[in-house]
């Protein structure tokens, strides 16, 4: 059965007048009515009662009327449903991301897509580098927000934003008296690093810094995420490195300070699959390309 003649069906029902529903579907009359007609014979019932001045729906006409309205604005809502989806506007986007970059300009990233495509399922999880690389090669998430980055010649990379590193330091240290802190200072303290693993890591990327100003701390203890080595700082068992977003949530007992000496700072990339070329994904990094180019990140 052609979809057109139940909406054919549907404008005579409504106005019960071919000539008014011709005139309503924009075609002549006697087309219109062999197409009823045609519907009829398909069904093999009579739907309209053609045997007074003014034609009625007969009981089945009634039934297909109301069935036939419940199909139409099913089919609308599917067309809709899945034009917003093909243009990125509905549907879901996975996006993980290393738990530092719950701080600075993600979550700003986040709220601009969000304005954009309010429509749209946001799946967001915290995850470490290795468990990005992973979970994006297998196609578990649609976008990866490493730090530093991600190698891999299948992945689309752009670069978020680049800080520099800073000081967590518990708040009784004695060092937060002092005017400025070199990094020299900081021999001999005991210094909390993250992720525990994979290595390398972050942690490694602080110990290379270190190394270049000629440090060995005094103790390493290593904590599995930020989260963790910064409630370590809070209670007094050492010191970490940290991006400087970091520092813009205050937590009791930690103080930041930035430091002179050797900073080559850290980055936050975004990745994706090259392959993967859903509206969503690509809705991500034209909202990603627009704030990369604001003059407050270059």
């Amino acid at each position: 059965m052609e979809l057109r003649r139940l909406r054919y069906f549907v404008a005579v029902a409504e106005e019960l007048h071919f000539g008014r529903a011709a005139e309503r579907l924009d075609m002549a009359q006697p087309p219109l009515s062999r197409q009823i007609a045609q519907l009829e014979k398909d069904l093999d019932v009579k739907l309209f009662d053609r045997s007074r001045a003014q034609i009625r729906l007969t009981p089945a006409g009634d039934v297909l009327l109301d069935r036939t309205r419940v199909i139409l604005d099913q089919l609308e809502s599917t067309f809709r449903e899945v034009t917003r989806i093909g243009q990125g506007s509905a549907g879901r986007l996975r996006i993980a991301f290393v738990g530092s970059a719950s701080h600075g300009v993600l979550p700003t990233i986040i709220k601009s897509y969000r304005s954009h495509y309010p429509d749209v399922d946001l799946a967001l999880s915290a995850m470490n580098n290795a468990d990005l690389e992973r979970a994006l090669v297998q196609r578990e998430i649609d976008i990866a927000v490493a730090r530093p980055s991600l190698k891999g010649e299948e992945f689309r990379s752009v670069e978020l934003h680049r800080e520099p590193l800073v000081l967590a330091m518990p708040d009784n240290s004695a060092l937060n008296n002092a005017a400025k802190i070199a990094l020299g200072d900081l021999a001999g303290q005991t210094f909390i690093l993250y992720p525990r693993r994979p290595r390398p890591s972050f942690a490694d990327h602080v110990l290379g810094v270190l190394a270049e100003e000629g440090i060995t701390p005094a103790e390493t203890i290593f904590a599995q995420d930020y989260q963790t080595a910064i409630s370590l700082v809070s209670v007094g068992v050492g010191l970490s490195v940290v991006p400087e977003s970091v520092s813009t949530t205050q937590r009791p007992g930690v103080f930041y300070r930035a430091y002179q000496g050797f900073n080559p700072g850290t980055g936050l990339s975004a990745h994706a699959r090259r392959d993967n070329t859903k509206p969503h994904v690509l809705n991500f990094f034209r909202i990603v390309e627009t704030y990369t180019r604001k003059p407050h990140n270059r």
